[in-house]
């Protein structure tokens, strides 16, 4: 490939292209990410162009470009993008393309109204990495380029989308280049995670050199351009190429001799190119060019003749003049849409715009874009820049314009909208509802917000009753999403005492058990056990209110290890048909999807795995519907990977455990999900004899003290205690399991599967102190019992049988193996029949052991049987 055009001083830059093109267009089609960064002026739009002359032929081009005035614009940038491509296709195929993910991605695009609930805004980025992979898989024959420009002035939500797409580039037939100001981009990114680019090439852009220079002044001007002519030219632009080009076109406007002579007139030629110099040259375009000029720069992008017309005042004709004499001036370029030639031009006559008229021109645009019937959304960005004047209908367009942002999966336009309407400010009466609105707009992407918002709300008076209710639940949720399930309890208990009886009551009440009994720790675990069971016992589950209410009932009787029929029949009264009722499903917002994610994890701990899997499917299925792929998919993952653990099908346990991991690590660092992956997860590599795997998942996810304030799924000190003991660390073992033990027994926690401390406890003990290991597997075999599930019984016999006379062991091991293979629990049940062979010295049971371990993925439990066997043999 060959440039089309010379670019100064550019050849390492193209090179960079033409490597990363060809690679795209190889046999291999390997994408990437190739980022050019530079000053203002620096000519990376150009060498941008000169990549598309150069790929044109090869790739599918698609191309956008930030603009200073619309970063409050979500999506604008990713539109630019995929838009064109789009709207091309017929209806049908569109949807087809977007698959599942059309109502989660195409309203993103303006492609769809947006229906459903909220989504996530990972989802939407998941939906927007979907689409543009189909769109790549298409273009089978024409590899995809992506061309983004002023990246520095992408919106935020264009940004986030890029971060998150560049990072899997290594998967895809996909280019994406991209150019920035450095310093810009920086101080937008603050805070965001870095991205982990595959196939990553920066190349940073430098000044001409004065040859260069000197080459560009007489390639436009003549070889005669002198030395000291051309070097004048390098020391007033400093190298800027497009400094350089706009001071040698003045040159030429002026004709001038491009001789030493000329060489004084330059520093005052160059000026007028930039800043308060060009602003001057274009008052003297005439009042009409300048009001046209400034009406274009509030516009910003996609810069419409009629609408900047409108708001300049003019007719069509004089706007039609004006663009005339602007293209001649080299201040816009294009006709309808217009755009600036450069993006220097555009900020500094958006900055030489009165701030009094630039404002009223804002609000004139806002104006028009609403009357155009182009909504809120369109509008906001020229609403936030109108200056506060109690202006109520403001207000309202402002909270609903947050309303559009919200459904299309925008929280961070929606929360500026809001702000901006406080500021305004509303009515008296409306700012605990606007407060309210703006706790709930970034209740699934920033609980700290949530909970600042959500307070303030509640500390002023106009809020109604049920925004009371509702706002104060959802408070307690972002406090326990913040690890803060201590101040959740006394916000519900406090807005509890001041709320009449009746569903917001009952509702807070729920609540309030709920993020009482999941804490880690508890003053009076029993006696809340007791006002739980008294509000919940007697109801038949008429409303949701009663509904909530049994369901953690029976969670709190599954943690308690009461009579596995009665959890059972708590369960049933708590759902309608068998499954949860509408209102209470796992993407409702008015109770939360903590109720049937806790029924299904009550199922799950009492052998009702069909039902906990069924729930867990429904949950993967409601959060990929509607986009919620962030932290509550990542739940939904670990859920069924719970399920599978408990099944003992160990290898797609741990299949599901990762993708939990993979999924929570998008979203943050240290969040619940994590704590309850990570311990699921070292809990099945125990189970696989993946001892070092497992310590290495706890190492990377800090799993050991200090342990969160929400208790762990299972519990987590036991966890811990089951690596240390396979690791053969028995010492450090038996601290944390007998610390297990005194948090678990005073609240009354009996149940062993849950919280297996007191069987391996028993085991770490047997050597060093026999008698209280067998009464600690005694008293676990007891709970069991009251309990009554098979696994729990099974397991507690199997730990038994260590403590017991031989000829009663082997009994003890054959009632182990009775119960486990009735119940759901085949890794349990695996380990059972290997304890068993050994005991009886069987090899058939060992042999059936090897077999089933093997199905279970146990792999270390399968050599043991295997190893067992063969020692019997030998010695027969």
């Amino acid at each position: 490939m060959k440039p089309s055009r010379p670019l100064y001083e550019r050849e390492p830059e193209l090179a960079a292209a033409v490597q990363a093109v060809d690679a795209l267009c190889g046999a291999q089609a390997a994408g990437g990410l190739l980022i050019y960064s530079g000053e203002a002026g620096i000519g990376k739009t150009a060498l941008l162009a000169e990549i598309r002359a150069l790929a044109e032929d090869r790739c599918t081009i698609w191309s956008a470009r930030g603009g200073e005035t619309v970063t409050s614009v979500p999506f604008h940038v990713v539109r630019q993008l995929l838009q064109p491509a789009l709207v091309q296709l017929p209806e049908d195929d569109v949807r087809a393309l977007f698959g599942a993910w059309y109502e989660i991605a195409a309203p993103a695009l303006g492609l769809a109204e947006p229906t459903g609930p909220q989504p996530d805004p990972q989802g939407v980025r998941d939906g927007l990495d979907y689409v543009v992979s189909r769109l790549a898989s298409r273009l089978s024959h024409r590899p995809l380029l992506l061309i983004i420009d002023d990246a520095h002035w992408a919106d935020g939500e264009s940004l986030a989308w890029l971060a998150s797409f560049t990072a899997r580039l290594g998967e895809l037939k996909v280019l994406v280049v991209q150019a920035h100001r450095p310093e810009e981009l920086a101080a937008r990114e603050a805070g965001r995670p870095a991205g982990d680019h595959p196939a990553q090439v920066r190349v940073a852009l430098r000044a001409l050199t004065p040859d260069a220079t000197a080459e560009l002044v007489r390639a436009t001007l003549g070889d005669h351009a002198d030395d000291p002519f051309c070097r004048e030219v390098w020391a007033v632009t400093g190298g800027n190429p497009y400094e350089a080009v706009e001071l040698v076109a003045k040159v030429q406007d002026r004709e001038l001799a491009p001789l030493e002579e000329s060489a004084g007139l330059l520093r005052e030629l160059g000026a007028s190119a930039r800043g308060s110099g060009l602003v001057a040259r274009l008052e003297r375009l005439g009042k009409n060019a300048n009001r046209f000029a400034w009406a274009a720069a509030v516009l910003g992008t996609d810069i419409s003749q009629e609408l900047a017309a409108t708001l300049a005042g003019m007719s069509p004709a004089e706007a039609a003049d004006c663009t005339a004499r602007l293209r001649e001036a080299r201040i816009v370029s294009g006709f309808d849409p217009l755009e600036f030639v450069h993006p220097l031009i555009a900020t500094a006559v958006y900055r030489s715009i009165p701030p009094a008229t630039r404002t009223a021109m804002h609000g004139r645009a806002a104006w028009a874009i609403t009357r155009a019937g182009l909504g809120p959304a369109a509008a906001s960005r020229h609403l936030l820049e109108v200056h506060p004047d109690d202006d109520q209908e403001l207000v309202e367009q402002l909270r609903a314009a947050a309303s559009q942002h919200l459904a299309v999966g925008a929280p961070e336009a929606a929360r500026r909208c809001l702000e901006r309407a406080l500021q305004e400010p509303p009515r008296h009466d409306m700012r605990a509802t606007l407060l309210y609105e703006l706790g709930c707009a970034t209740l699934l992407s920033d609980p700290p917000t949530t909970v600042q918002h959500l307070r303030a709300a509640l500390d002023m008076p106009g809020l109604a009753d049920d925004l009371r209710v509702d706002a104060t639940y959802r408070l307690a949720a972002a406090l326990s999403h913040n690890n803060q399930l201590k101040e959740a309890a006394l916000a519900l208990a406090a807005e509890a005492e001041r709320t009449a009886p009746g569903p917001g009551l009952m509702r807070l009440q729920a609540a309030h058990f709920l993020w009482e009994g999941t804490q880690a720790t508890e003053e009076d675990g029993p006696g809340r056990s007791r006002r739980l069971a008294a509000n919940a016992d007697h109801l038949t589950g008429r409303d949701n209110a009663e509904r909530a209410l049994l369901t953690l009932r029976a969670f709190d009787a599954m943690l308690r290890g009461e009579n596995a029929q009665l959890i059972v029949e708590l369960c049933e009264r708590a759902l309608v048909n068998g499954h949860p009722a509408r209102g209470l499903g796992w993407t409702d917002t008015e109770w939360g999807f903590e109720l049937p994610a806790t029924l299904g994890i009550t199922y799950a701990f009492i052998d009702q795995l069909d039902r906990a899997e069924e729930l867990f499917g429904e949950a993967v299925r409601a959060f990929e519907i509607s986009g919620w792929s962030g932290a509550h998919l990542a739940f939904a993952h670990t859920l069924l990977g719970l399920v599978y653990r408990r099944r003992g099908r160990l290898a797609e346990a741990e299949g599901f455990l990762r993708e939990g991991l993979r999924l929570a690590d998008r979203v943050g660092s240290g969040l619940p999900v994590h704590w309850d992956a990570a311990c699921l997860l070292i809990d099945t590599l125990l189970a696989r004899g993946r001892v070092s795997e497992a310590r290495k998942v706890a190492d990377d996810y800090h799993f050991g003290l200090p342990y969160p304030s929400a208790m762990v799924l299972p519990d987590g000190p036991c966890v811990r205690g089951r690596l240390l003991l396979a690791e053969g660390r028995t010492k450090e073992a038996v601290t944390e399991l007998e610390a297990a033990g005194q948090s678990l027994e005073p609240r009354g926690r009996f149940n062993g599967v849950w919280g297996p401390w007191a069987g391996d406890l028993a085991r770490a003990l047997a050597d060093e102190d026999p008698g209280r290991a067998a009464q600690l597997a005694n008293s676990a075999r007891v709970h069991a019992e009251r309990f009554g599930t098979d696994t729990a019984i099974g397991e507690a016999l199997r730990c038994v049988s260590l403590f017991a006379r031989p000829e009663e062991a082997v009994h003890l091991l054959g009632e182990a193996v009775r119960h486990l293979e009735a119940s759901p629990s085949q890794y349990e049940y695996a380990q059972a029949l290997v304890d068993y062979g050994i005991a009886t010295r069987s090899p058939r049971e060992l042999a059936r052991a090897h077999k089933l371990a093997t199905a279970c993925g146990a792999e270390s439990l399968a050599a043991r049987a295997q190893q067992a066997r063969a020692s019997i043999r030998s010695t027969e």
